[in-house]
């Protein structure tokens, strides 16, 4: 199945044409909307000596953190970059599946994917048995066997990715644009000041303080802040080094621009076409280092480097034109203890004030292509958390879920890229059997791809004993979208790519046999989500995104039959949103689909998209205990 793109909603204000991207300033928003526009001059502005969230560091990890902020202009937020200006260059290249679906989610997933280079499939390549010296392709694996996914495997710069985000944030309401040329030295917490976290800074060779609320470190592998607050690095150098580059070449090879894992007598390539039509990055396996050479390996020049590849794909040439950036490092794989200030004997006892996300807790080699991927997602997952918070929606406690459920992603990609590296970097007489890595590569698919996570039960993850009815749905992983068909205008689309990156709360509504206006479950749902005190969306709609899906087709139901709750009006004209009632789609019965009880099923999803609670219909008190423990606060009607 494709992916579709949601469609934009403009015009409840009155018509204007424009850019619909682009929203109108509100919040602390309007303090950047000055002449020449936001961001014009904006970054050698000076910060706020009191804010809500400081974001150190404008790697992936970081921009998520602001982009997803950026949501809630309310909120005073800044991001701190050390370098001069925006990333131009990035090293990493490889967007994963979900990466892409939470693209979608932030408005750039369709656009990102046309200047992409797309990945459906790749080739192995080994020694020729009649000739050992020389590499001959073996095998060609689908990238996505068993389609777990209907986005793609992509391949592009970190640096667009990171201007995609820039530009979210730039077009939202709070206008937020990175503060470049400004370095984080320390910070120190006083929880009986309002701003609690003290943050020196040095900007143009001088020191400043301002004071934050929270403070989030997505300051790379040599983190300052990950030793400010004492978290400690487990794990261990592999000692084998790569050189990796990414070059314009002219070669005989036949795969340049195929995914490829190439295994020879000289040693190995991952070879990774990038965005463009020429561009090709290579991994080259540098050998087994010795501990005691003290980083010797990591003077290896790219002519060396060039060299090896050549070897590597004898009797292939590779004639290097252009070598657009290159490196050398040495394969570590490490993971904190833990991802936030607060010490293992003060769990439970206060609450976090800095966080650290991306490199500065987790590292490991790029050949599994997750560095990028599994930092937006750290990054996904804290911000709106604190967004709720600084709210007054969520309790602070809420904040402590950060580390429990992201250091166990980062453990198992830890232990997945140190089989998956030292395979590639294996030789192949090393391997058990003659299709070994490539067996692999197609049965842990699904990992790579980011669709592995499984968050546990806990404050957030609702206990799994209703899960039977909605098997395609497991309480703790990401909601997987299937196509429907929206009834305002029997158009197909994907469920899943509807849900926008908000901060709101997902109550999909699966509906029982009878038709919209008929005696059912969901009409006296529906009738409780609007009308009960005890519903968890009184008083504060603007935080809840709720859906109904019938079981039959759109134009066999009337659109007005359907609970109010699921037309809420908006704007200051209150028009009505058509947008929230489908039906199922011709060729694909979500029911069927998604193994969706006909008896009908709620499925709570989480503003960051993994699936949060599944309940009966009926079962609207366990629905308002979920949301009085992550959302016991409540906001006035529409407040943002």
């Amino acid at each position: 199945m494709q992916y579709t793109s949601p469609t934009l909603q403009f015009h409840e204000d009155g018509y204007e044409v424009q850019d619909p991207r682009i929203k109108p300033a509100r919040g602390y928003g309007l303090n950047r909307c000055h002449p020449g526009g936001a961001g014009a001059g904006a970054e050698r502005a000076d910060l706020p000596t009191e804010l809500d969230v400081l974001i150190i560091g404008e790697g992936p990890a970081g921009m998520t953190t602001a982009a997803q902020l950026s949501a809630f202009p309310d909120l005073n937020v800044r991001l701190v970059e050390k370098r001069p200006s925006m990333l131009l260059v990035g090293q990493a290249d490889g967007i994963q599946a979900r990466s892409v679906e939470t693209f979608q989610a932030f408005g750039f997933g369709s656009r990102i994917v046309e200047e992409s280079y797309r990945i459906t499939e790749m080739a192995f390549w080994k020694p020729d048995p009649t000739n050992p010296k020389n590499i001959i392709r073996t095998a060609v694996a689908p990238d996505d066997p068993a389609e777990i996914s209907e986005f793609p495997h992509i391949i592009i710069n970190q640096a667009r990715v990171m201007q995609y985000f820039g530009d979210f944030m730039r077009n939202g309401p709070s206008k937020l644009v990175p503060d470049y040329g400004i370095e984080y030295v320390s910070h120190k917490v006083d929880e009986s000041h309002d701003y609690p976290v003290e943050v020196t800074l040095r900007r143009d060779g001088k020191e400043f303080t301002v004071r934050t609320k929270y403070l989030v470190g997505a300051d790379g592998a040599r983190s300052q802040i990950r030793r400010d607050i004492g978290a400690m690095r487990l794990g261990q150098q592999a000692l084998h080094a790569w050189g990796v580059m990414d070059t314009l070449s002219v070669s005989d090879f036949p795969d340049l621009r195929t995914k490829c894992a190439i295994q020879s007598s000289a040693g190995s390539i991952l070879l990774i076409p990038r965005e463009g039509g020429q561009l090709t990055r290579l991994y080259v396996d540098l050998g087994d280092q010795d501990e005691t050479d003290a980083g010797e390996v990591r003077k290896t020049n790219i002519k060396q480097i060039i060299q090896y590849a050549n070897n590597i794909l004898h009797p292939y040439k590779l004639d290097v034109k252009d070598v657009a950036w290159h490196s050398v490092y040495e394969v570590g794989h490490r993971v904190t203890d833990r991802f936030d200030d607060v010490p293992a004997d003060q769990v439970g006892k206060r609450d976090p004030r800095v966080f650290i996300l991306g490199d500065a807790c987790h590292t490991h080699s790029a050949k599994a292509g997750q560095g990028m991927n599994v930092s937006i997602q750290d990054g996904f997952n804290i911000a709106w958390k604190l967004g709720h918070v600084l709210m007054g929606l969520a309790p602070p406690s809420l904040l402590a879920t950060y580390t429990g459920e992201r250091q166990v992603i980062a453990q198992n990609l830890i232990d997945f890229d140190m089989q998956w590296s030292s395979m590639m970097a294996a030789k192949p007489e090393d391997f058990e059997s003659p299709t070994e890595l490539e067996d692999f590569y197609v049965r842990t698919a699904e990992f790579p791809a980011g669709f592995m996570t499984e968050y546990k039960p806990g404050l957030l993850t609702g206990s799994t004993e209703h899960q039977a009815l909605a098997k395609g749905y497991p309480v703790g992983k990401r909601f997987k979208s299937t196509l429907v068909s929206r009834r305002s205008d029997g158009n197909p689309v994907h469920l899943g790519h509807t849900a926008l990156a908000d901060g709101k709360y997902r109550i999909y509504v699966f509906a029982d046999p009878p038709k919209a206006g008929q005696p059912s479950k969901v009409a006296d749902l529906g009738r409780w989500l609007q009308e009960d005190p005890a519903s968890p969306i009184q008083g504060r709609q603007h935080w809840f995104d709720v859906k109904v899906i019938y079981q039959q087709r759109h134009n066999d139901f009337e659109l007005l039959d359907t609970p109010d709750v699921f037309r809420p009006a908006y704007g200051k004209f209150g028009v009505r949103q058509y947008d929230r009632i489908f039906g199922v789609h011709p060729q694909v019965d979500i029911f069927e689909e998604r193994g969706l009880s006909r008896e009908g099923v709620v499925v709570v999803v989480r503003p960051d998209q993994y699936v949060a609670q599944v309940l009966p219909l009926t079962a609207t008190k366990e629905l308002a205990e979920y949301f009085a423990g992550v959302m016991p606060l409540r906001r006035p009607n529409g407040a943002a």
